[in-house]
């Protein structure tokens, strides 16, 4: 009988502390959209649990520090319950995750990608955007 308390506890307990590990260790980049910005901007919606996110978030450590002069980089936790989250999901229709928004220096998006792409096919789109 104790056996079987103690597997059904480790079943319930262990994926909410796997999470929760996860979500700590996802970093807290700025939640701020530049609003009116000279920069082309990148919109990046993410989630610590999920394998398509990490996967891009390796490609940006590579290709994004020789674009952070001139390209802007918010980074927004879908996973996060707060109520300004919520209106940028809303705003940007995200329905997955990884979600890439890239806007030019007027504002405009100029280019969705929805999940993971290339190394090379990711950098061509920040050398494109101006």
């Amino acid at each position: 009988m104790k056996k079987n308390i103690i597997i059904v506890l480790l079943v319930l307990l262990v994926p909410i502390f796997a999470y929760m590990i996860l979500s700590a260790n996802s970093g807290n980049e700025s939640m701020s959209v530049n609003a009116k910005t000279a920069k082309p901007q990148i919109i990046k919606f993410t989630s610590a649990m999920c394998l398509d996110c990490q996967t891009m978030n390796k490609i940006m450590k590579e290709v994004y520090p020789q674009y952070q002069d001139k390209i802007a980089l918010t980074e927004i936790q879908v996973q996060d319950n707060k109520p300004s989250t919520q209106e940028w999901i809303k705003k940007y229709d995200v329905t997955l995750v990884p979600t890439i928004i890239l806007m030019n220096s007027s504002g405009q998006q100029v280019r969705r990608i929805e999940g993971a792409v290339d190394k090379n096919v990711f950098e061509g789109y920040l050398k494109a955007l101006k």
